[in-house]
């Protein structure tokens, strides 16, 4: 060490309260005002908490005490979402009882008092004595957590569930749950309060059947019940019907009944799949045109793993493949997704190298080329499989990989000599996505050396703002120079962006990237936003953590906002998906009565608006045709003042229902569409023509 080094090591360094005063001279004071004495006090008692720290302080939660202290980390949340789970835990259940081969039938029924039954024709929970702990085996199931054939006791070879926490947690988070038990010609019974029972497991009939119902009522916080659970008991009909309807087409065969009978007219459901796989990819299709008649289906096991997969090709640019690991959906793909492209992409590559679909100068198709326009399904069955979170969204399982390589490679390669005119249709098709490609990677840099060269990198009609923090930024999407410039005046300039746009944007749905690209307005959204496009998306990049859809409230509003929803869902699906996109909530009237002034944002408001300030004089009702009739003061106060306006997050709950969504209402065919709009006309009170 050299001396001068030294020197400065050992120098005298400035007293603390300097430094503190460095940092801030306001916090010197308040400090300087302590002597040793009151120091070493308040140290003292900052550190009692790590004193105390012993035996006493550790608290066990027995039983299912856990679960209920923390739901959140059993359930994923205490929402809508969270309560659905319940119900998916214990049709998991009986699901697992059909994949070992002992159930057949299915019935789920959402009652007029807020409960929910399961009800199987499996073997039925266990009910004799467990040799450890000295209860019936049904109780131990329900009542402590991680007990249960699916842990390597042997009772099953394959089981799925949504987290895997089981029976245990719905008793824990449910007021009420009643087991009923049908085994050995006896009916057997036992309650349960917030998991814990009643009374001990009783025989009370005897039958001719076998299987469970489990009825439970969930555990719903509100006056009467502050240590409740859940924030809502009110089930979602279509939500579990979507589930239960995926859970019959993954299971060949197997009987899901679904009933509702809150309303006064009682819905059913009774989904069957003979055809398991391949009738899924039908009724995914159904608002498309399918290039060949029936969809390919492989099926195949190999090293105790069971592999199916049914795909199809249609006439449209997007692609629909969702993969699912005994059952469990996983949106993140995994080890199965990643083997099903590389077969595809080499079974595919391979035949048309054979016979001459690819000229020897062309380069071999890319795995986006063979997914475009197709529909699959991805299905694998194995004992204990591996996933990388928590929420199991995505299959770790390193072998799988190969195993569905494997088997699709073969099968499909198969499937292609044995189908020459399908095969066909399929490297055609494969061929032009090829070229579309193409044609859409010269554009993107035709407009990034068209950025370059030009004056400003941003849109020249771009009204920016001056924060630089994306976290803290919005821009908003307007329609027309008129509603752009109330916008533009009565914005906050410090963290609100304007883009105004012309007219109503192209419909990705029916058109290729290339020719989106062409599209004035887009290449003006995807210039503004900074985060590219397609597989060239930067989340990093992006320049506004809120994007809002800010268009007239009518249809034609409606209109424009579906199409920017489109074309982010189609082409930039992760700003959708990860809570960035927005739809703003424009008044539709305003009223004013006096000196009231209230504005109302649809019809059943303004109802109850004219109740409440009375009708007698008649009140002035002002109904805005669009933005531009309000003055940018108004436009502020109502649609663009955090502190008073509303707006609506745009994420799809279910990424499959969102994809046929999106096909139903901006696709080619027109007959859904019509029948959607007849089935759904009774929600539109007031059309403008």
């Amino acid at each position: 060490m050299q001396e001068n080094e030294m020197q400065e090591l050992n120098a005298p360094k400035e007293s603390e309260e300097q430094e503190v005063a460095a940092e801030d001279p306001g916090k010197v004071d308040d400090y300087v005002q302590l002597n040793p004495e009151e120091m070493e006090r308040e140290i003292r008692e900052a550190t009692q908490v790590t004193e105390d720290y012993g035996e006493e302080q550790i608290q066990v939660l027995e039983g299912l005490e856990a679960v209920r202290k923390r739901p959140g980390m059993y359930i994923g949340s205490t929402d809508v979402r969270g309560l659905h789970h319940l119900v998916y835990e214990i049709v998991d259940n009986s699901i697992d009882e059909a994949l070992a081969g002992f159930c057949k039938e299915i019935e789920v029924v959402l009652h007029r008092d807020g409960s929910v039954s399961v009800k199987d024709d499996g073997r039925g929970f266990p009910v004799g004595i467990h040799p450890k702990t000295g209860r019936p085996a049904v109780e131990v199931c329900l009542t402590i957590l991680h007990a249960g054939g699916k842990f390597g006791g042997g009772g099953y070879k394959v089981s799925g569930g949504l987290h895997g926490v089981g029976a245990s947690v719905v008793n824990a988070l449910s007021r009420h749950l009643t087991v009923t038990v049908y085994q050995d010609g006896k009916i057997y019974q036992q309650e349960y309060e917030r998991g814990k029972y009643l009374y001990d497991l009783k025989v009370i009939g005897s039958t001719d059947r076998t299987g469970t119902t489990i009825q439970f009522w969930p555990d719903v916080r509100d006056e009467s019940n502050p240590e409740g659970v859940f924030e809502t008991g009110a089930f979602e009909y279509e939500t579990l019907k979507t589930r239960l309807r995926e859970m019959a087409f993954l299971n060949t065969g197997i009987r899901i009944l679904y009933r509702d009978e809150r309303p006064e007219e009682p819905k059913e459901n009774d989904f069957c799949y003979a055809g398991g796989l391949k009738e899924y990819v039908k009724y995914l299709n159904r608002h498309k045109t399918p290039l060949f008649p029936e969809p390919i289906y492989t099926e195949g096991i190999k090293d105790g793993i069971l592999v199916e997969v049914a795909l199809q090709y249609n006439d449209s640019y997007q692609d629909a493949i969702y993969s699912f690991a005994n059952n469990i959906a996983t949106p993140d793909g995994g080890t199965h997704l990643t083997g099903f492209n590389t077969a595809l992409t080499r079974a595919i590559n391979s035949y048309g190298r054979k016979y001459k679909y690819l000229k020897d100068s062309d380069t071999n198709l890319k795995s986006d080329d063979v997914r475009e326009s197709l529909t699959a399904i991805v299905s694998i069955k194995m004992e204990d499989p591996q996933f990388e979170s928590q929420t199991k969204s995505k299959l770790g399982s390193g072998q799988v990989r190969g195993v569905v390589d494997a088997i699709v490679t073969e099968e499909l390669t198969t499937y292609l000599e044995e189908n020459p005119p399908i095969a066909k249709t399929i490297l055609d098709r494969c061929v032009n996505a090829a070229r579309a490609r193409e044609a859409a990677r010269k554009a993107r840099e035709m407009t990034r050396r068209k950025t370059v060269l030009e004056s400003a990198s941003l849109p020249g009609k771009l009204a920016d703002c001056s924060e630089r923090d994306p976290s803290k930024c919005e821009i908003f999407m307007v329609e027309g120079d008129s509603a752009g410039g109330s916008a533009k005046e009565g914005r906050d300039r410090h963290f609100q962006a304007i883009l105004p746009l012309r007219g109503k944007i192209l419909n990705v749905e029916k058109t290729r990237l290339e020719r989106a690209l062409s599209n004035q307005e887009i290449r003006a959204m995807i210039t503004a936003f900074g985060c590219g496009i397609g597989d060239e998306f930067d989340e990093t990049k992006l320049r506004y953590h809120r994007i809002v859809c800010m268009t007239d409230a009518d249809v034609d509003g409606a209109h424009i906002r579906i199409l920017l929803l489109t074309f982010f869902y189609r082409y930039m699906r992760p700003l959708v998906e990860k809570g960035y996109v927005y739809a703003a909530m424009p008044p539709l009237y305003k009223v004013t009565r006096g000196k009231i002034e209230r504005y109302v944002y649809d019809d059943d408001e303004l109802q109850r608006v004219l109740d409440e300030i009375g009708r007698d004089p008649k009140p002035d009702i002002q109904r805005y045709k669009g933005l531009g009739e309000m003055s940018s003061e108004q436009l502020w106060m109502t649609t663009m003042n955090p502190e008073t306006r509303t707006m609506m997050r745009i994420t799809p709950e279910d990424a499959m229902e969102a994809d046929q969504l999106f096909t139903l209402l901006m696709g080619d065919s027109v007959e859904p569409r019509k029948q959607f709009i007849q089935e759904n006309s009774d929600l539109v009170k007031d059309l403008d023509i």
